[in-house]
């Protein structure tokens, strides 16, 4: 597929050939995550200060190369650390705003009750699928319940990180995922709303978008297919 509809479109993307389309789950095809944190801590009355400290510190750890496996988030998205480990270890930092304990069992799945999909972005995958274009999930797990029912047909290729032994940002998931596909780094644009995971993708050849906005994913994804997922 090439670009070539839209006129004033970016120069930047006149000659590329992308044929795949790699998205994340968790932030793009459901509703941001940072709201989905927000309604739990309300919900658990969490003490949002202490959440962002003890979080801040685990996420710079995960995405530190120097700093080793040995984090929870590393451990939970891998598949290396249980799920149900991971929430004794954050409820054992966590604090009501009351300054009581958090419970352990079923933390994951109150924090991530209010993820919805985000129709648009599964009308835009469905509408670049039967163009032709292929399509892949790629998504960092963390114990998820992920909606497979409503993947059916859309997805060439599913690849959750704790299934797999590999998590973004490493080089190895990128791989595996284009080797399940059946193509280049070149071919495909990745889509996913932390930066450190489109950078990494770029670094190995992949076209990635930072998704911040559904509009605005859409319509770049639009012109990097030369479909229509949007008004031009």
């Amino acid at each position: 597929m090439r670009f070539g509809s839209c006129a004033g479109a970016s120069p930047t993307i006149r000659d590329v050939d992308v044929k795949a389309v790699i998205t994340d789950w968790g932030g793009v095809l459901t509703s941001p995550l940072n709201d989905a944190i927000r309604q739990w801590m309300a919900a658990d009355r969490i003490d949002a200060r202490r959440y962002k400290d003890v979080m801040r510190s685990w996420v710079m750890q995960a995405y530190d190369p120097a700093a080793g496996t040995a984090n929870p988030i590393h451990g939970l998205e891998d598949g290396t650390l249980d799920p149900a480990e991971f929430e004794r270890l954050l409820a054992a930092e966590l604090r009501t705003v009351d300054g009581g304990p958090v419970e352990s069992e079923g933390l994951l799945r109150r924090m991530f009750a209010a993820f919805h999909p985000v129709e648009p972005m599964y009308e835009a995958l469905r509408a670049a699928r039967a163009a032709g274009a292929r399509i892949g999930l790629l998504s960092n797990s963390w114990g998820n319940d992920y909606p497979r029912q409503m993947w059916g047909e859309l997805f060439d290729a599913v690849v959750i990180s704790c299934e797999v032994g590999m998590r973004k940002p490493d080089e190895r998931i990128f791989r595996h995922t284009l080797e399940l596909m059946g193509l280049q780094p070149h071919e495909c644009a990745f889509i996913d709303d932390i930066e450190h995971n489109v950078r990494a993708a770029e670094a190995i050849g992949m076209i990635g978008l930072h998704h911040t906005d559904v509009a605005v994913t859409i319509e770049r994804l639009g012109e990097l297919l030369g479909v229509p997922l949007a008004d031009c």
